[in-house]
């Protein structure tokens, strides 16, 4: 390796065009990174297939190819930035170009809402389970005990402020009343009279005030609900006196904003708890899940169910309304099998799976669990303790230090997409990027020991 030296002792002989006549010491370099065993440990050509891209043959050539267009979505949650930044470190980093199939040169991306083009274009594309297969064929040499799963599930939160009745309230409002706005300057009507002013003046000094007294509540949420009402009526009004036509997003929003004054009123007035309750006015598909957490009781984003073969995570069913774990299963039994092609020995869960269905589905098929034992303990009980106390170390240590991993290291915290589709994606790209260091790590590992 040459001497590192600073670029102001040579920087009249240093051209960084040097780049492309050294291409192969650059590439070879790239590939012993972090970042080049996340590569090699990805199968392109099989991804691209499942994922059915093809290179379009009409207009202007993309600047990503197919599988640059995956390469993208895994460099963004190995880097961990917004989209911007995103753009701005593959301008700069060599490294990240040659993991996007790129070579800018002096050039530079401006444009960094491709990274979302990109993203909405490959989540209306995205099965699961066939792109899982495609992973865990190019993977499984490296993995070991294919008979032996542990699952869990956990709740990977959605980029939202706290959501309270009064601010989804005001916000369907505000909506509403800028919806009205453009209408009436569209078609030369006048603005229909409205306490708008007076309730955003009312919403704004109850905002800020430190404590928010039941009584101040109860008068801004009744407020809000009767402008909800009028302001929807005069909008229906407006649009059938003008045959107004709307976007298919403003005609979305209708609908939530009506769902939502039916929701708070039934609340407010008679106490009746919202079924599938509404907590954004921008995602209204998120619902809230309560975990029973000591710090977090309640979160709101997408609920996923996962299994882990030899530390390697796969999604058995991602999902954005509650769902009871236990009742899984069963269905990530069978899914394990039908992508490892091998039967299921042993199973680690936690206690909320071991239902008596789930125990009496265990006991049928001979699959060995961690769960604990009911009735009387029989000849084996020793190594059966034994045995659970392994499958639960296992399940600890490295399935649930996963989910840290994954929300931690791989952008998985907050997830910042807008619609259902591409939340998924983003979640599906997070793990399996986690899955692939590590995987590349093992093969490097391998082509170590042989080469010694």
């Amino acid at each position: 390796m040459p001497k590192i030296r600073r670029i102001l002792d040579f920087q009249h002989s240093f051209t960084f065009s040097s780049q492309t006549e050294q291409f192969d010491a650059f590439y070879a370099r790239f590939l012993e990174s972090d970042l080049g065993k996340i590569y090699i440990a990805i199968p392109w050509d099989e991804l691209v297939k499942s994922f059915g891209l093809k290179e379009s043959k009409k207009g202007p050539r993309s600047i990503f190819s197919t599988k640059g267009k995956l390469a993208l979505m895994f460099l963004k949650h190995y880097g961990g930035c917004s989209d911007r930044k995103l753009m701005e470190q593959l301008n700069g980093n060599l490294d990240w170009q040659f993991f996007c199939d790129i070579y800018l040169g002096a050039d530079r991306l401006e444009n960094f809402k491709m990274a979302s083009e990109v993203r909405c274009e490959l989540a209306r594309k995205l099965d699961i389970d066939k792109v899982q297969q495609t992973f865990y064929g190019h993977w499984s040499p490296h993995m070991a005990d294919k008979g032996s799963i542990t699952m869990d599930a956990t709740c990977y939160e959605s980029h939202l402020r706290y959501p309270t009745n009064v601010k989804l309230l005001w916000e369907a409002v505000d909506w509403l009343h800028g919806l009205m706005k453009g209408i009436c300057k569209k078609t030369g009507e006048t603005l229909p009279r409205s306490k708008y002013l007076k309730w955003k003046k009312r919403y704004v000094s109850y905002s800020k005030m430190r404590r928010k007294t039941k009584k101040k509540r109860r008068a801004l949420t009744r407020g809000l609900l009767l402008l909800l009402d009028k302001l929807g009526g005069e909008v229906d009004r407006l649009e059938a006196r003008h045959a107004v036509a709307m976007t298919k997003g403003q005609y979305r929003r209708r609908a939530t904003a009506k769902k939502v004054l039916a929701q708070q009123h039934g609340y407010f007035h008679h106490g009746k708890k919202p079924k599938d309750r509404i907590v954004s006015m921008d995602r209204p598909y998120i619902r809230p899940i309560v975990r029973g957490k000591e710090i977090k009781p309640v979160e709101f984003g997408a609920k996923v169910n996962k299994f882990q073969i030899d530390g390697i995570s796969f999604i058995e069913h991602p999902g954005f309304d509650a769902f009871h774990e236990g009742n899984r299963f069963q269905d990530t039994i069978f899914k394990a099998q039908r992508l490892t092609r091998t039967r299921t020995r042993l199973a680690g869960a936690d206690a909320i799976y071991a239902t008596n269905k789930n125990r009496k589905f265990a006991t049928k098929y001979d699959i060995r669990t961690d769960f604990k034992r009911k009735g009387r303990a029989g000849k084996h009980e020793k190594q059966r303790i034994k045995l659970a106390g392994a499958i639960t170390r296992e399940r600890a240590s490295r399935l649930e230090g996963s989910f840290g991993k994954d929300k931690e290291h791989y952008h998985l915290k907050r997830i910042r997409a807008r619609t259902r589709e591409t939340e998924i994606l983003w979640i599906f790209f997070g793990i399996h990027t986690g899955n692939a260091l590590e995987i590349g790590r093992r093969m490097a590992a391998t082509a170590l020991e042989k080469a010694a």
